[in-house]
């Protein structure tokens, strides 16, 4: 997993734990940390699709004599 990966894994944690702490009277606040959650969760999946690495190998794409 990329650092980027975890850093929005952590953040999107975050913001859930946040929303879940607050008071139900803070309605606002509650939408706000619920939207940056879903937005750092998408960044989470992104950033694991963009960090993986497909790897190579030359021996298998060798022509058959």
């Amino acid at each position: 997993m990329s650092k980027a990966a975890l850093s929005f894994l952590v953040l999107a944690i975050i913001a859930m734990t946040a929303d879940q702490l607050l008071p139900p009277s803070m309605e606002a606040a509650g939408t706000i940390s619920k939207t940056a959650a879903g937005m750092f969760a998408t960044l989470f999946i992104a950033a694991l699709f963009v960090g993986r690495r497909i790897k190579f190998d030359p021996v298998l794409r060798q022509a058959k004599p």
